[in-house]
């Protein structure tokens, strides 16, 4: 996965406020998809965990340079001694280099994520996106004609590198473009249902993480009730809200860091968390801001897209709903990962008084922002909020943090 570099909002407020820049990039880091068969993690109370990993798990955390280009091998390309770990905790990734010394992506899936026929669905959708043309990170086939191969019990394939940066913000035309690559994106997975990917709904995002998180006693007392009180309220906001919405495959993290920009031609990477889903995910990753600025990129983003696929803007009122599910499938995700070396390392606050305090207000906030009605917004109306006396509202600082718990 790619860290995301959250897009500096135009206000002087935003850059002011570190922390919420630091938290954004962590939680956009990952996303949310859950596990159907995942196991293994006992987690103790308070945040201590005692890790209870599986034999192939134990060995998707020790993969060393000689598989990894062993596997590389077994796709019929010859390597030289060249292997990079690129930035990935969910999965094992790495850049190996060939003989002409050109260079592709070695993916190991996580044993125990995803199943072979969810993995299958990932790679088709890759296959139907680049026979469209869309520009991906294309998997490719092995000397058998699949995409998906094992060793030693781990899944894993063979991706095209792309070259390109991510973009720390969208200018207003590569926003345009973005939207009609989503547009064409969506076009093309519509076409073909994912049978074996979750959908995004509030049970499989909010509902069954609560359950494991409970189960394992994983919230600290002090704010065990207010976390599953607020938590709960909003799934079942979500399933309000998402009854009679259309679904279809998307790529389901869209944020900036999954978005390649090489001299204005942009590239969609990492379709490892697609999902069967309302379209507007892949809108509000790209663009998660509140304030009038992000609102009027968002505008921009739904003009490209429509020259593709019509949107449906009132499913917009899903942006807030769906904000709260990433943020209970994240800590959850971090608790269920805790027996892999890398996470402790990379956050070592996780399940502190202070990391649950901060979760908390964050859904809270959610469910306020909701309750105020600031996020439902018909059509039309987009990047422009009036009070009822027809004069634009003062922006506060609650308007550009989405977890701010200042005055």
């Amino acid at each position: 996965m790619h860290l995301l570099r959250y897009p500096a909002s135009r206000s002087s407020t935003f850059r002011k406020n570190a922390s919420v820049a630091t938290k954004l990039e962590a939680l956009y880091l990952h996303v949310l998809a859950p596990s159907r068969d995942e196991s293994g993690e006992k987690l103790g109370l308070g945040g201590r965990f005692t890790p209870m990993p599986d034999t192939a798990t134990d060995l998707f955390l020790s993969l060393r340079p000689e598989k990894v280009l062993a596997a590389v091998e077994a796709a019929g390309l010859e390597t030289r001694p060249v292997c990079y770990p690129l930035n990935s905790f969910e999965n094992r990734v790495y850049e190996v280099e060939l003989v002409d010394r050109s260079r592709v992506i070695a993916k190991f899936y996580r044993p125990g994520r995803w199943s072979r026929a969810q993995i299958l669905d990932e790679h088709q959708f890759l296959l139907d996106v680049d026979r469209d043309e869309i520009p991906v990170g294309t998997v490719r086939e092995f000397p058998d004609g699949s995409t998906l191969q094992q060793i030693e019990n781990i899944y894993y394939s063979i991706f095209d590198r792309r070259g390109g940066r991510a973009p720390d913000e969208l200018s207003d035309q590569a926003v345009l473009r973005l939207g009609r690559l989503v547009g064409r994106l969506h076009s093309t997975g519509a076409r073909r249902q994912a049978e074996h990917r979750l959908d995004l709904t509030a049970d499989h995002y909010i509902r069954r993480n609560l359950d494991w998180l409970a189960l394992n006693n994983t919230v600290p007392g002090t704010f065990q009730e207010r976390y599953f009180d607020t938590a709960n309220q909003l799934a079942d906001i979500a399933d309000e809200r998402m009854e009679g919405v259309e679904t279809h495959r998307i790529h389901g993290d869209l944020h900036l860091g999954n978005v390649l920009d090489r001299d204005g031609l942009l590239t969609l990477l990492d379709f490892d968390d697609m999902l069967v889903g309302p379209a507007v995910q892949d809108f509000w990753l790209a663009l998660p801001g509140r304030d009038e600025y992000a609102r009027r990129q968002r505008d921009l983003f739904i003009e490209g897209y429509e020259d593709f696929r019509r949107f449906d803007r009132s499913t917009l009122k899903l942006i807030e709903p769906l904000r709260a599910m990433r943020l209970v499938r994240y800590a959850t995700w971090l608790a269920r990962r805790w027996h892999d070396p890398a996470f402790p390392a990379a956050w070592p606050h996780f399940g502190t008084e202070e990391y649950w305090q901060s979760e908390t207000e964050a859904l809270e906030e959610i469910l306020g922002f909701i309750r105020s009605d600031r996020s439902v917004e018909p059509a039309g109306t987009i990047g422009t909020v009036e009070s009822a006396d027809g004069e634009e509202p003062e922006l506060t600082n609650k308007d550009y943090f989405w977890d701010w718990d200042g005055d």
